[in-house]
């Protein structure tokens, strides 16, 4: 994992111009969050959908195409394809860019993109919620902010070397009222997270603001390369679980009938509407366990999975949930909750989740697992995490690999296949030391099953 850097504060704060500077100084690659967001309005009102018609927006998204593209040393935005770097810097796409941007869903959406580039390079990148919200764990927090007034001034005479014809008067209300948005807003409001530096750089150049943030950057980031080393060497020593003190999970409890009545209804009735939109097919029903205590392993390729995995399984599922998702609207949390979801730090090595994996077995319940741990966008099984074959490996329960397969993005009668492979049999699964190589070794055996039905 790399260094990473978080740059937030109020917009024209000045966040991108400097966070490019300071990437290309210290060799760092910079992520525009900021431009990600300005896509997402520009493509929806390029669609005619009001930026604040949630509803819409919402629907608009499965079938958007967002890329950071760097050609010559400059990032470059593309919306299906088209290079959107200049056109989405106009005040009507920064206020609708602040509307799509308090969307929960919406969020969501890039959030998985974000936190991608970031765990596999040296990054700096700047936004409004990165320090608290989308790199809560970065080595470097600045807050990088400046007068209403400067923010301004500084705006307007990089517009009018653009000619656009918007007035300073017109400048500065966006960012007043830009301001109130970004910090009123319910879902991850504009703030200063508690162990950021802030820097305020109204009286200060250009130049100096770079030089004073690139120290701050150098002085920490040293720091928590040599912190990381030493966490390193630390894990390295100490054993993953002392398996010998957990008990494997107790199959064969049977769950309330009237739960079963109504979960099953409510599956069929499902099974129905998805039918109608999509071409949906399910390959190897036979391999799902007619009783509960199993976990499915699968590959990620939307947000619809859990659901498509749940619908021929006779037994009510749950499955992990990332976090930041239960940090989103109320309804939905509620809705999740109600459907078995429960939160898992990604990356952490979050025990809580591991217990309440186990917990939820030994209910009678089955486990969905995503190894993963994001989705692909592209259709190909990225690399699993170790975690499903911890898990696998204490509870000794059988383990069904599931292949979800679909081209591109979802939308009306996209052909759909969901194939469910052979059972690994608690046999298969048994780990007698708690080494790492053991584990690796077991969770290549389950992720070589999933790749095996994707295609």
């Amino acid at each position: 994992m790399g260094i990473n850097v978080a740059l937030d504060g109020p917009s024209g704060a000045g966040k991108s111009t400097i966070a490019k500077r300071i990437a290309e100084k210290l060799k760092f690659v910079y992520v525009d969050t900021g431009a990600l967001y300005r896509s997402i309005a520009y493509s929806v009102i390029s669609q005619g959908i009001d930026p604040a018609d949630k509803d819409k927006v919402t629907a608009a998204l499965p079938d958007m195409s967002i890329e950071l593209a760097y050609r010559g040393g400059a990032q470059h935005v593309l919306v299906s394809g088209e290079d959107v770097s200049d056109k989405i810097r106009t005040p009507e796409i920064s206020m609708g860019a602040s509307k799509v941007s308090a969307m929960p869903e919406v969020r969501a959406f890039l959030f998985d993109l974000q936190r991608d580039i970031a765990r596999k390079n040296d990054i700096i990148m700047d936004g409004r919620d990165i320090g608290t919200v989308v790199l809560p764990e970065a080595d470097v927090k600045i807050f990088l902010t400046a007068s209403a007034e400067e923010r301004a001034n500084r705006r307007y005479k990089e517009l009018r070397e653009k000619g656009d014809p918007s007035t300073y008067e017109e400048v500065l209300a966006d960012i007043n009222q830009r301001d109130y948005n970004d910090i009123h807003r319910d879902i991850s409001p504009l703030r200063k997270a508690d162990d950021a530096v802030e820097v305020d750089s109204t009286s200060m150049t250009l130049d100096e603001v770079i030089e004073h943030i690139a120290g701050i950057i150098n002085d920490r980031a040293g720091k928590a390369k040599t912190q990381k080393k030493t966490d390193g060497e630390r894990k390295e020593r100490k054993p993953l679980l002392d398996f010998s003190e957990v008990e494997p999970v107790k199959r064969g409890r049977k769950l309330n009938p009237v739960l079963l009545f109504f979960y099953n209804l409510l599956r069929f009735i499902v099974i129905g509407m998805l039918k109608l939109w999509f071409n949906l097919k399910f390959e190897g029903k036979e391999n799902i366990p007619k009783d509960g205590s199993n976990i499915f392993a699968s590959n990620h390729r939307s947000y619809l999975d859990p659901v498509l995995i749940c619908l021929p399984t006779r037994i009510p599922n749950t499955f992990m949930a990332k976090e930041e998702l239960f940090r989103t609207n109320k309804f939905f949390v509620w809705l999740i909750k109600l459907f078995g979801a429960f939160p898992v730090s990604r990356g952490k090595g979050d025990m809580g989740a591991i217990n309440m994996s186990f917990e939820k077995l030994n209910s009678g319940r089955n486990l969905v697992i995503f190894p993963e741990g994001t989705r692909s966008h592209d259709g190909k099984v990225g690399r699993g995490k170790t975690g499903v074959a911890l898990i696998a490996a204490v509870a000794q329960c059988p383990v069904i690999p599931v292949g979800i397969n679909f081209e591109g993005k979802l939308r009306f009668r996209r052909k759909i296949v969901v194939r469910f492979g052979k059972p690994i049999s608690p046999e298969q699964l048994k780990v007698t030391t708690p080494g790492p190589k053991e584990l690796k070794l077991l969770r290549t055996t389950i992720m070589d099953s999933i790749i095996e039905l994707v295609h």
